[in-house]
């Protein structure tokens, strides 16, 4: 069976040593690019495993006013909900020194994720591309972002030209909008945050094959344009 090499992969033994180092080399890669260019893009994930580093972010001084933020997925529910990622995003990470940060958010007033496509992409047209940092998590399924293995649109996230895809996972509530593969891939630098003894297992299944739609994260290990930084934290 074919598989994948292992990319670079920094293991720390709890999650405040990964979230200081963490947040350290994204902060600086964000300030580079607003020392280049003027401005900066990063992409976040949702969740619980990320609020450490949002809040670590939070407290660095670099210019957050030249920092485009958005997420790299988003439920499709009211901003306000406790199940927002835009919620967490704005309570962790858009505080203290990072308050000053553009936040585009995904979610529209459209009744569905394929309604609000259309002026959710034009919110995200100012945001400078490629993308200085994209931040992903990985679900036990080896899903990432919203490219879930069990949606029906997985093959459109996967081959998608459009920025933003729907998705609606039969294995977690909620539809859902979410940046496409190529969108994502369109990155200088992505990370893969992840925890815990069983999050490793996960990573070292998605390695042993190259089958991307039984796990949409080999899309993301299997590929050469953009570097992919895994930081893991036994605890």
């Amino acid at each position: 069976m074919s598989t994948i090499a292992m990319p670079v992969f920094k293991s720390f033994a709890n999650g405040d040593a990964l979230v200081e180092k963490l947040a350290d080399k994204i902060a600086q890669q964000l300030q580079h690019a607003i020392d280049e260019r003027g401005r900066a893009s990063l992409i976040v994930s949702g969740g619980s495993t990320p609020l450490p580093l949002f809040r670590k972010l939070s407290d660095i001084g670099i210019e957050w006013a030249e920092v485009s933020v958005s997420l790299a997925d988003e439920r499709w529910l009211p901003v306000d909900d406790a199940e927002s990622n835009e919620r967490l995003v704005r309570n962790h990470l858009l505080q203290g020194k990072a308050a000053s940060a553009h936040f585009c958010g995904l979610v529209t007033m459209h009744a569905t994720p394929a309604e609000g496509i259309g002026m959710a992409t034009e919110r995200l047209a100012h945001m400078p591309k490629p993308f200085d940092v994209v931040i992903l998590g990985m679900g036990n399924d080896g899903h990432t972002a919203s490219l879930f293995p069990c949606a029906a649109e997985l093959d459109n996230g996967l081959s998608s030209e459009q920025l933003l895809v729907p998705m609606q996972p039969t294995t977690a509530p909620h539809a859902r909008i979410s940046f496409s593969l190529k969108a994502l891939l369109n990155a200088r630098q992505i990370y893969l945050h992840i925890a815990g003894a069983s999050k490793k297992q996960v990573l070292d299944q998605a390695l042993s094959s190259r089958d991307i739609k039984a796990m949409p994260i080999r899309a993301f290990l299997d590929q050469h344009r953009t570097p992919v930084d895994v930081y893991w934290s036994e605890q």
